[in-house]
């Protein structure tokens, strides 16, 4: 089978392509797609628990408290410590935050746009159901461990 051929390769050829695209984008901004996807993530009103965003993104603690270190240099982001739960850290966006977030929001809904108005709407449905087939497969172990 040629590597063309195959799920993974195609899922990664293509999300290559998207992050090599947001992450042009994002330079323009002077932030990082993984900065740019924090930014979208967070609650301005309520902070977002720092414990939160990680599992959202699917990244590792470390990297996210690599980022999230960046993002405070940046002054795009500001931590407080939960008045009920000292051990808990809310994020929130400073006023640059939100307008990298309100630059991250355009760019995402931009390039949705553009998909739907290129590929039918029931290719679009076939395609998000069969990755969503493909990620509960994966999270429910069904993969290595039938």
């Amino acid at each position: 089978m040629k590597p063309e051929e195959t799920v993974d390769y195609n899922f990664k050829v293509c999300w290559h392509a998207i992050s090599r695209m947001y992450n042009t984008e994002a330079a323009k901004a002077d932030i990082t797609t993984s900065i740019g996807f924090v930014l979208l993530n967070i609650n301005q009103e309520t902070g977002t628990p720092a414990t939160k965003i990680a599992p959202l993104l699917g990244l590792e603690a470390r990297s996210l408290t690599r980022i999230l270190k960046s993002m405070e240099e940046k002054n795009l982001i500001y931590k407080v410590s939960d008045p009920n739960d000292k051990r808990l850290v809310r994020i929130f966006l400073t006023e640059k935050g939100l307008e990298k977030k309100e630059i991250s929001r355009q760019t995402v809904k931009q390039f949705n746009h553009i998909i739907r108005e290129e590929i039918p709407q029931e290719e679009l449905e076939v395609f998000l159901k069969v990755c969503g087939r493909i990620l509960g497969m994966i999270e429910n172990k069904e993969i290595f461990n039938p």
